[in-house]
Order: C-alpha cells, then structure tokens, then sequence
C-alpha cells in the first residue's frame, strides 16, 4: 500500500535548511543502543526473564570481639548455591577490611590534595602519619572434607580456587577462619564502620559491618562482580539466610540485624518484660534501657562474656552493634501486612534528641517507603547512634547526628532526622530491591533519596527538602568537569558525588512524578518497578523499561537526555507575537472565496520586534483558501464560521528556545491584564521536529500583560531571567546544594 503525503513545499524548504544550520543530536531517539539487549533473562519490558536466575549464599558465623585488643576473630560456614547456567572452577570473595591496609590501590586518592593551612585530621587522612593496623588474616579455607582450598589475595578480593569445578545447579560448602584489627573512625576518611572511643568514661562503641568475607555477586551481565572496594562504589552480594553467635563483653548491648534468638540468657527480667510491652505499643516508644541504667553499665567493665545468636532469613548482608554505653527504646509499627519494632539504640551523648525522635523517624521512614513501594518484610528495623557517618545494612543502621551539651540547632535536628530517614530507606534500595553499588551508585543512593525526600516532605513539612531548585547550581556548572549520573561508582569526582548520585536522580523522579508523566501513573509504575526487583538484582535498563512498561510512556529522551549527559535546562522565551482578529466588512467581496479577516497592529513598524503589548497587535490578513489548496477533497471548511470562531479573540505567537540542550515540557503561565492567571502545559514532544527552537500559537479570550515559563520551577531552569515577555529581571533564589564527604 502506498501512502502519498502532499506537503506544503515552502514548509518543507524552510525545515529543510534549518536542519543544515544546526546539526540534528537526535535527543528523541529510542536509547536501545545504549542499554544491554533483552533477552531470556531480562525482558524488553524490564522485568526478570522466564530464565532469569540469581546465586545464594547462606552463612554460619561464630565471632568474639575482644575490646581489650579491638579485634574480631571469627570463623564461617558458607553454603553457596550455584543456580547459573555455568560450571564455576573458582569462586571470588570480599575481603572489604583490606581497603584499610595502608599501600591498597585507594590509599590517599579521595582526598589528595595538600594545601596551605591543612588540618591535622586532614593531613592524617592522605599521609597516614600515625599507622595502624588494618585488613585480614586468614587462618584458613576449607571445603567440605576439611580439605584445604588454595587462595589468592587481591586487595580487597579473594580468589578461591575451588578443588573440584562446582557444577550448574549444585552447591559447595566452604569453611573460613579469619580475624582483623577493628579500625579507629576517627583515623580515616569515608569511614563506614570501626569503633568509636569515649574518652571522658573510658568506654567504646563498635559498628561492626563488612567483618567477615562474603561471597561476591556472580550474575548475567557480567559474570563474577569483583571490582575492587575503593569506599566510594559501596557493595554488590547475594541474597542468603544467616545464623550468627557474637561473643562480646557481659555488659555490653548488642544490636543487630536478625531475631535475637536467646534473649533469656542476654536480657534480665526486666528488658524482657519492656520489650514485651513495646510490642503493643503503637503510639511511643517504650525504654528498654534507661538513661541511668546504661550511665550505671558504662562503670562495670567486666571481664566476663556473654553470647548473642540472632537468626536472619533472605538478607544480603549482616552487621551489628555492641557497646555497654546503649540506651535502648523501641516500639511497635503497624503495617497492612506485618508489625515491625522500630527500635533505636544510642549513648547518653544523643540524649535528649535522639530519644525523642530517632525512633519516630523510623516508623516515618517504614509507613511511607512501604507505601510506596511493598510493606517492609523484616522484624525489625533499628537507628544507632554514632558520629560523622550514615550507612545502611539489613534491619540496622549507624546514624550520626549529636547534640552538643544537649542542644541541636533546627538545621542540626532536621538533618540527624534526615540520615535516619535515609538509611532505614536502604532497607528497599538496595537491601531488597538490590542493585549493584559498586558499579552504580545512584541506582540505591537516588532512589532512595527520593523517597527520603517525599517522606520529608510527607512527614516533616517544616524541614527544607530537596526540589529541582536544588540541582541548578551543580547543573549549571563546569561542563569540563561535570559527569553524567550514568557514571561508575568510583569514577565520580568526590567532591560531586553527592550531587550526581544522589540529589540529580531525586529531581529527575520528582519530575517524572510531578510533572511528566503524574503522581498516579508514576506512584503504579515505580511499585511495579520495587515489587518487579524485590529480592534480585536490577540494572539501570531494568528500571528505565519498567517505568516506561507500567506507564505507556516513551520516557526515552528523558534517559537519555538527564542520566547520560550533563546538559542543562535553560529554555529562552524568544519572542512573543500578538495578534487581534476581527472583520473587516468592507474588504469582504465573496465570502467563501476572497474575503478577509484583518489583523491589526496600532503603528508598529513591520518586522520590528515587539518588546512588550503596549504598541498592540500585530498586522496580518487571513484569505479565503484556494481551491486547488484541498487538492482532492470535495468537502470545504466552514470558514465563516472559522472567522467567527476567531473574532475578537486575541492570538499569541511564542517562540521558546532550547539554550541548555536539555529537552523538557514547557509550561507557560498567563497574567492577563485584569490580574487573573492561566496555565498551558506542552510536553516534550514538541522539540521533536526542532530541538533547538519552536513556536507554538495561543487563542486567549482576554488580553495578556505577561507570560512567563516554567512559573512554579518544576524543571529546574539554569537561567529564569530569560522566561518571561515582558522581560523582567529576577532573582532565581536557588538553593544552594553543598557536596558533603558524609552521606546523608
């Protein structure tokens, strides 16, 4: 079948040599070319494949921390279930300690700088004046038999060379003795984990994480994940169950991921009975420890042990906390699926802000992500206290934010509240919907963000959150230096990071959302997108097709244009043309051919360009249409009534320039001169054709005194004082965002 299309062939010379003037960059093109192929396991709509499979690994620990000496000695039995479709003659493991070791591949390339003035904590972080010891020692790896495994040592990666190729669809036991010097926080830079000492009462609290050697992720788009720990890129691991016995001091509190399974032999009479009640109590916390408890076990430092055995099903990792400083409280949080305790622990240094809101801000966190996504499936979810540091893990996280003497500013409070928010969040992104930190981290930091920053606004509508004012200044930066948010973890300039893996992914949601394709539609695709994922392991083009799957929406140009570039927005209201309509009676000889609608202009010059309506409308005529103009159609428009449709109707011609690069809907606002408003929305489509340039025609009943662009600054405009007509000087008032070293 042939399709004839008769064109205008003035219109099409003028698109034509416009298109050799400024080189098309194909801004609307499908973005297949830059994402993995589809395929069996992974579908074109971005959901697992009917093949798709995953590895698991399940884990026996038994680990004493010996606070005399701030060691962890541990031994470990890993079943690793083999589900590829490949035999494996060799399996990679995570030695994440050893980043610590001074001469690994990291060491001093963050922050690397020596400048005049450096601090003595700064100067300690690039040269490490005062060494410590740091990284594992195996003992030794076993298989099955008791047989030892051959190993080699990569840095922060081992090898084990298996002694028989473990087969698709088997499974292999491995057993592992190893021990390492607990790390000083204060000692070096992007610390997630260590002890933290008190020296006004000669006591010490340990965040435990990444304290034993895991499996890392073997998977179907890139085999084995064993990219070296550099500390920014976090980590990639497989889903697994866990039985953990920690042996640590008699008077110390132990907090951590899993069910405590053996609280009669840990707790007295009397935190039994507490934690008892605060299973009922949906409303506050209720004080498992109290403030003159935990002051009265800081003073004991007994040299006896006590053990912990918790139990974790379907986790990725495992920390925990211990210390004899901990305050405890906790309280029940009711889910449409499940009840989960909301538990926070904390030393008499948090006092009186982190009892006060460290455990309402985890059942913030748990009511919205829930709703946003699926109900939080764990026991517990638990927020301690530390300083200079948010980090995540299953079911626990380490929250800094500190009162000093007592006392928090609102910024202070707001922030500490915000960490707490962020790192239970990690509990879906990516404890659960688990994608791979060390390669992508905005795919857990931005996503997360988001609904860090809707609980915010949600929960704590006081408090100053993220919008796309906060994204202008770092969009409107350096193009030498700036990075697109598809960018590898650890390739990230440092002092970006925050902006482009964690704020630009929260305003590209938020506009998706709020602006693109609407709260409903969006709220539907981004549950699909969790629910999809819970459980596996998700690339960038997973998410990016499920959003346009679940929403019918070609959100290509978006991707391709806000994840892979580091163009701006900056759209230009170029030009404003008015136009009057009404009929001139004495020109009017045949109506339905040669008559005329006349368009006045007041005494403007012709081809002068208006600056503002105060020399009125522009001159133009409209005619009659040829014949020979309907080619072969017999029927004819109604064209008095067309005239009589227009007349007296005011017609605004707008001519909006694309400055930044960046593709965007546009939005228009009205102000007539009687002092109302109107709002005309324009999807992004309209720069199909032209992405550099587009004129779009306006009928309005009254008569306009200013129109202006994006009037409630949802796309992150760069330049505001180019959107309006009349022009008018403005302040934007930006928010200025601030890279922090600390996640937030």
């Amino acid at each position: 079948m042939r399709l004839i299309l008769f064109v205008s062939l003035s219109f099409f010379s003028h698109t034509f040599i416009y298109s050799q003037t400024k080189p098309w960059q194909g801004k609307f093109e499908p973005i297949d070319n830059m994402l993995s192929p589809p395929n069996a396991y992974r579908t074109a709509s971005g959901a697992p494949g009917k093949a798709y499979w995953q590895q698991r690994a399940d884990y026996k620990i038994k680990a004493t921390l010996n606070e005399k000496s701030n060691t962890i000695t541990g031994e470990e039995t890993i079943t690793y279930y083999n589900n590829s479709p490949d035999d494996l003659p060799y399996l990679w493991m995570q030695l994440e300690q050893n980043v610590n070791k001074k001469g690994n591949e990291d060491f001093g390339s963050i922050n690397n700088n020596i400048k005049d003035s450096i601090t003595t904590q700064e100067m300690q972080f690039l040269t490490r004046a005062i060494d410590f010891p740091a990284g594992y020692s195996i003992k030794h790896v076993k298989d099955a038999n008791g047989k030892d495994i051959k190993t080699m040592v990569n840095n922060t990666m081992m090898k084990v060379k298996l002694n028989t190729v473990l087969k698709s669809g088997t499974s292999t036991t491995l057993s592992i003795a190893w021990s390492y010097p607990i790390t000083d926080r204060n000692m070096y830079l992007l610390s997630r984990e260590g002890y933290e000492y008190f020296p006004e009462d000669d006591n010490t609290t340990y965040l435990i994480a990444h304290w034993f050697p895991r499996m890392a992720v073997y998977n179907d788009t890139e085999g084995w994940q064993n990219q070296q720990f550099q500390k920014l890129g976090e980590f990639a691991l497989e889903f697994g169950d866990y039985e953990v016995e920690i042996t640590v001091p008699e008077d110390h509190i132990v907090a951590s991921t899993g069910t405590l399974k053996n609280s009669d032999d840990v707790l007295n009479k009397v935190q039994r009975k507490r934690i008892a009640k605060a299973k009922k109590s949906f409303d506050k916390p209720v004080m498992i420890i109290t403030k003159e408890e935990a002051e009265a076990n800081e003073k004991q430092k007994t040299s006896k042990q006590k053990t912990w055995k918790f139990n974790a099903q379907n986790v990725r990792d495992f920390a925990f906390a211990s210390s004899r400083k901990f305050m405890w409280d906790a309280q029940a949080v009711k889910l449409p699926t499940n009840t989960v305790m909301a538990m926070s622990y904390y030393p008499k240094e948090g006092l009186p802000v982190w009892q006060g809101e460290s455990t309402k801000a985890i059942k913030h966190a748990l009511e919205v992500y829930s709703e946003a996504t699926f109900d939080y499936p764990y026991p517990v979810a638990i927020s301690v206290n530390t300083s200079n540091i948010g980090m995540e893990f299953p079911m626990i996280s380490f929250n800094g934010g500190r009162p000093k003497n007592g006392k928090m500013s609102d910024r202070e409070k707001s922030s500490m509240i915000g960490t707490i928010i962020h790192e239970v969040g990690h509990n879906w992104f990516p404890m659960i919907v688990s994608s791979d930190e060390r390669k992508w981290m905005w795919m857990d930091e931005g996503l997360n963000t988001f609904l860090h920053q809707r609980t915010v606004a949600e929960r704590y509508p006081s408090f100053t959150s993220v919008t796309p004012k906060t994204i202008v200044p770092f969009m409107d930066g350096d193009k030498n230096i700036l990075r697109p948010i598809m960018t590898t973890s650890d390739t990230e300039l440092f002092n970006q990071f925050g902006a482009n893996f964690y704020v630009k992914p929260t305003v590209g949601l938020q506009m998706l959302r709020n602006s693109i394709i609407g709260k409903e539609l969006f709220d539907e695709a981004f549950k699909e997108y969790a629910n999809r994922w819970k459980y596996k392991h998700p690339n960038p083009s997973d998410l990016f097709r499920t959003l346009e799957d679940a929403t019918a929406t070609d959100l290509d140009w978006f991707f391709k244009g806000w994840f892979f570039t580091t163009d701006h927005v900056d759209m230009e209201l170029s030009h404003v043309k008015w136009f009057k309509v009404f009929e001139d009676n004495a020109n009017i000889e045949n109506q339905n051919k040669t008559s005329r609608v006349k368009i006045t202009n007041q005494g403007r010059q012709q081809n002068e360009p208006a600056k503002d309506f105060s020399k009125g409308p522009e001159t133009i005529t409209m005619t009659s249409t040829p014949d020979n103009d309907y080619g072969q159609f017999l029927s004819r428009l109604d064209e008095p009534a067309i005239r009589k449709q227009l007349s007296g109707k005011n017609i605004y011609e707008i001519t909006i320039k694309n400055i930044g690069g960046l593709v965007m809907p546009v939005t228009i606002e009205w102000i007539f001169t009687d002092g109302t408003k109107e709002i005309d929305t324009l999807p992004a489509e309209i720069w199909r054709r032209n992405e550099y340039e587009t004129q779009q025609t306006f009928i309005k009943n009254k008569e306009v005194s200013q129109v202006n662009l994006d009037p409630n600054f949802e796309f992150a405009d760069t330049n505001t004082e180019n959107n309006s007509f009349p022009k008018t000087k403005k302040q934007s008032g930006f928010d200025t965002f601030k890279n922090k070293a600390s996640k937030n």
